[in-house]
């Protein structure tokens, strides 16, 4: 974390990477002056992981804290950017955990194209050379050979804890915790603690990233919703709307804001220079400067000062628009004015932050923003935004876990539900699991959620049923259904695509040539008809990454070495005296999972790395299935006979492009669906009204799918419970069918399918835009030849504007 504040450019070296950067510029103390010297930049930087993580001899933490793999790759990465591609980066590691969505490829981009040393091998030791102040460390290779290495600095990947704070508040809650200290939850309630009420999210939860904390998040909100369905509406109060005031037709009387953000603007911008300037550009009728901007204070009083001077016009010089925005928009819809009357220009991020080391430059460049967006506000005009009517039932596109679950929150909260599967039976790939990391008898649930589904009042199943066509947008969908009977129509709000995944047919290691050589769920489905084949085995090897993590499929199908550790263990636990063998690349059972790992170990599972370059062999020799590969700890090549090989090959997506352009959304090179925003929209796609779910998304255990599921119920209802508020943008395309000359190129450019053919009526033939599934993108309007599209707030004569006064001396 500390690394994190040096890379930072709101950070103690503004982002410039240095050692010893707490220290005073001009330090005093005799103790900082000895250290000041030893202040240099770093040609040499080494990342340790699973310090604190992952160790019962130093700590007592057994787990994997999940995330450091990643923090560590990006770290490199960043450091690399900033201090120049000389910058030598090593990260010292014992399996690298990357199985997140694009994660491996990240990794492996790390490799390739930065240049990053990735060294298997915990470090011995550290000692700090008294004449050079460098770090000389020790540590044995794959290969055993003790080598010394010296650093100029050493980054520390500290694993994740819950605080003893948490635990007494969770003890005086009576919630259970793992022994680990993090929530105990249910495979198939992942969300809910053991005290009926009480929700858990984020790593509280478990060790995870940003998507799954924000997924938890979601999630955790549904199942509070469930539980509160009943009381919705009862104590909901209607907020007083300001009267918007007619400005069209008035002189502008723009009022210009600048925000020092603090240090992170005026650390590097002269915002009292830039404010002054401001006041003397056309149309300003008032310039302020304020410390945040953002803050409640800032907001009451820009409401104060647009009433008192009679402005009509806002411009807002601060940080991105993207997360800010909507906020000042907001605050003019309470002072009366349209909200599109506002002007945002981003003096951080295009400014401050990329000359942080030319504060005369930055200061120039801001007055420049300014200016554009203050020429671009004079021609801002009032902008209309169309009600949406909304049909409230929801249809649930896949009846695996994830999307019974979506469906079964959405139904509980009062919405009609239908669920369509084009198999004949809901459960989808979950009838073939044996249970889950944590132990539970996924049948056995399985089959109980079936019945609640089935049972359920505001839930319709449709099996053996296929998707025709789709039709309309957010709130008012129809599509045609078909089955084996018939072909019907149904209308609905909101989508929840839930399609799942499948696995993997590999033609690799003499896969179907004998009945001794299975995949993961050919050896779950042995274990659920307790087989009496399993009693006969002496030997039992696994092989990892069987079509994942390779150049036609690059991804980490993230399952697998649990599914694999899970079924090793399950194995020793019949037949003790069992040689049960793992071949693996990185064994990535993160989390708690973890704690599977270190079971098997003890259990006796042998472990044997091997290198995607150097695979293991498979041969069926004299009635023998012989498997050969190379012990990384001997370095000797070894055979081995097993009476079983399991392959636990990747989980591919069911690339359903049909699907996919029925509600234009998209899909990645492998083919899942690419969510609205890996980081914060993970359960929802850029077109409204379409929500994802579970392992169409990408590979992810039962207590994720159900998460996610959750996740994309409670994003839905959002949404839905928008019913007599929902509006369109005002920022859409519009068409002066005037000058149309019905060419049609609009019509076929448009991603979403806004542009269309008036079908009758004067103006027959010509384009007219629907304003509901308009997204603004303007690409429509750049393809016009004719001039008759126009984007509404960012009009030619805007857009010209501020290329006008750019050019303008200040």
């Amino acid at each position: 974390m500390e690394f994190e504040r040096i890379l930072s450019a709101t950070g103690p070296t503004m982002g410039h990477v240095t050692t010893f950067p707490k220290l005073p510029v001009k330090p005093k103390k005799k103790k900082d002056k000895l250290l000041a010297e030893k202040r240099k930049d770093p040609k040499k930087i080494a990342w340790f992981q699973c310090v604190g993580s992952r160790d019962v001899n130093k700590c007592d933490n057994p787990y994997c804290s999940s995330v450091c793999c990643m923090y560590a790759v990006k770290e490199a990465i960043i450091a690399k950017e900033h201090a120049g591609s000389d910058l030598d980066c090593s990260i010292f590691f014992m399996d690298m955990r990357t199985p997140g969505k694009e994660f491996e490829k990240y990794y492996q981009t790390a490799k390739e194209k930065h240049g990053i040393n990735f060294i298997r091998s915990r470090v011995h030791s550290v000692t700090e050379n008294p004449e050079t102040h460098d770090l000389d460390i020790r540590y044995v290779d794959e290969l055993g050979q003790i080598i010394d290495a010296t650093y100029d600095m050493i980054v520390l990947s500290v694993g994740l804890e819950i605080p003893p704070e948490t635990k007494e508040l969770a003890q005086k809650l009576g919630i259970d915790l793992t022994p680990s200290g993090f929530c105990k939850t249910d495979s198939f309630e992942p969300v809910s603690s053991s005290r009926d009420g009480v929700y858990v999210s984020g790593v509280f939860n478990n060790p995870k990233d940003i998507p799954e904390s924000v997924l938890d998040a979601s999630a955790a909100a549904s199942a509070a919703g469930d539980a509160l369905s009943s009381a919705r509406d009862t104590l909901t109060k209607a907020i007083e709307k300001t009267p918007e005031i007619n400005v069209v037709g008035e002189r502008p009387r723009i009022g210009a804001f600048i925000c020092d953000c603090g240090s992170n603007i005026k650390g590097v911008v002269d915002c009292a220079a830039v404010t002054e300037y401001a006041k003397t550009l056309p149309y300003v009728e008032f310039a302020d400067e304020a410390m945040y901007a953002c803050s409640q204070d800032a907001q009451d009083k820009m409401v104060e000062y647009i009433k008192e001077k009679n402005l009509n016009r806002i411009v807002v010089a601060a940080c991105t628009p993207k997360t800010h925005e909507p906020l000042f928009q907001e605050t003019l819809a309470n002072a009366g004015l349209n909200k599109y009357l506002f002007e945002m220009t981003n003096i951080r991020n295009h400014n401050s932050w990329v000359h942080k080391n030319n504060p005369e430059l930055a200061t120039e460049k801001a007055k420049d923003l300014v200016r554009m967006a203050i020429a671009k506000a004079a021609l801002a005009e009032p902008l209309k935004e169309e009600k949406i009517n909304v049909n409230d039932s929801v249809v649930v596109i896949g009846g695996g876990l994830a999307g019974m679950t979506s469906a079964k929150s959405l139904a509980t909260q009062g919405y009609q539900t239908h669920i369509i599967e084009k198999k004949e039976r809901l459960g989808g790939e979950a009838h073939k699991l044996y249970k889950t990391a944590q132990g539970e008898n996924v049948q056995a649930k399985l089959d109980e959620l079936i019945k609640e589904i089935e049972s359920n009042d505001n839930i319709t199943v449709h099996c053996n049923t296929t998707l025709e066509s789709v039709d309309g947008f957010v709130g008012n969908f129809k599509s045609t259904l078909k089955n084996a009977d018939k072909e019907f129509e149904l209308e609905y709000g909101v989508a929840v695509l839930a399609t799942g995944a499948k696995a993997f047919v590999t033609d690799e290691y003499e896969y179907g040539k004998d009945d001794r050589i299975i995949t993961s769920l050919d050896l779950d489905k042995m274990f659920k008809e307790d087989d009496a084949r399993l009693d006969a085995l002496n030997s039992a090897v696994f092989i990892q990454c069987v079509g994942s993590r390779q150049p036609d499929r690059p991804y980490c199908s993230r399952v697998c070495c649990t599914h694999s550790v899970d079924s090793a263990i399950e194995l020793k636990e019949r037949k003790p005296d069992m040689d049960v063998f793992i071949l693996y690349r990185d064994i990535r059972t993160y989390g708690e999972r973890e704690l599977l790992y270190k079971k098997a170990r003890e259990l006796g599972v042998i472990f044997i790395r091997y290198d995607v370059e150097n695979k293991p062999a498979v041969r069926i020799a004299d009635g023998k299935v012989l498997i050969k590969a190379t012990d990384h700890v001997l370095n000797q090549p070894i055979e081995i006979e097993a009476d079983l090989l399991t392959l636990a090959t990747a989980i591919v997506p069911r690339r359903d492009e049909k699907l996919a352009n029925f509600y234009k959304v998209p899909l990645n090179d492998e083919g899942f669906f690419v969510e609205k925003h890996a980081k914060l929209g993970p359960a929802e796609f850029a077109t409204d009204g379409v929500f994802v779910c579970g392992s169409g998304h990408y590979p992810k255990p039962v207590n994720e799918a159900i998460t996610q599921g959750r996740a994309s119920a409670s994003r839905a209802l959002t949404l839905l419970a928008k019913k007599e508020s929902l509006f369109t943008s005002g920022t859409i395309a519009s068409v002066d069918q005037m000058k149309c000359s019905q060419c049609g190129v609009c019509v076929s450019i448009c991603p979403y399918s806004a542009p269309g053919f008036v079908t009758e009526g004067r103006f027959e033939g010509k384009a007219e835009v629907n304003p509901v599934l308009c997204k603004g993108c303007g690409l429509c309007v750049a393809s016009c030849r004719s001039g008759a599209l126009h984007l509404r707030g960012f009009d030619t004569n805007q857009i010209f504007s501020q290329i006008f006064a750019l050019g303008e001396v200040g």
